[in-house]
């Protein structure tokens, strides 16, 4: 049956659509091409999610900081999503320890250039390649607070995790207080009313200090190995 057209029927180009979508294919294998043609050699590393809002004067910079430093020193890598706020914490922490530098960037309006402390940068147009890379090559997930794009990488991670499409390795929320709140959510609504179940709970562990961070993901790798 035949699609009825009038004067004012939007006119779709369907073989511009078609040969646009094709290219966006290469453009999209490539960029997962260069993401791992950099990252093969890069060795434990840990990724650092959080806020991109929070400036070096709060305390939670200072933490995601001495945190990454911290994970710096033990032998692991560190990667960001590459912009300011805690993000570029991390990578500073990184890099005041000696550790591999990470960030990797999605190209977005509000943030123009990575920050000063990145050794390794990747630029992304599709967010959903640079998560790519951070499954890829992430072997513990840190997230510190943050806004919806925190969220966003904690539930995508945990969620992957719990449907057995990834590995799993250790997911830590760090903030007991700020996290509190969403915790008490899940458990007084999605556990209460069976929407997730008990193990689920278990999927993620909430930590104050860097130290307790590093002793989860360090006892984690010893069993591994």
């Amino acid at each position: 049956m035949s699609r009825k057209t009038g004067p004012n029927t939007p006119h779709f180009p369907i073989n511009e659509l078609k040969s646009g979508e094709a290219w966006r294919l290469f453009k999209i294998m490539g960029e997962l091409v260069e993401g791992i043609d950099t990252l093969y050699d890069l060795g434990p590393a840990v990724a650092i999610f959080g806020s991109a809002r929070i400036g070096p004067e709060h305390d939670f910079y200072r933490q995601t900081r001495d945190l990454a430093a911290l994970f710096g020193s033990a032998g692991y890598a560190v990667i960001t999503g590459g912009g300011p706020g805690l993000m570029q914490a991390a990578n500073q922490g990184a890099q005041q320890a000696g550790a591999r530098s990470v960030g990797l960037r999605v190209k977005l309006p509000f943030e123009k250039e990575p920050n000063a402390f990145i050794d390794t940068c990747i630029d992304f147009d599709y967010f959903f390649v640079r998560k790519v890379m951070f499954l890829k090559y992430g072997h513990a997930f840190i997230i510190m607070p943050g806004g919806v794009g925190t969220l966003d990488e904690f539930f995508e991670t945990i969620t992957l995790i719990q449907t057995q499409r990834v590995q799993r390795v250790p997911v830590i929320l760090f903030g007991k207080s700020f996290w509190s709140g969403l915790l008490a959510w899940i458990t007084e609504r999605l556990l209460a009313d069976q929407l997730i179940s008990p193990g689920d709970l278990g999927l993620f562990q909430v930590v104050d200090d860097p130290e307790t961070a590093l002793e989860i993901v360090d006892a984690y790798y010893r069993k591994t190995d």
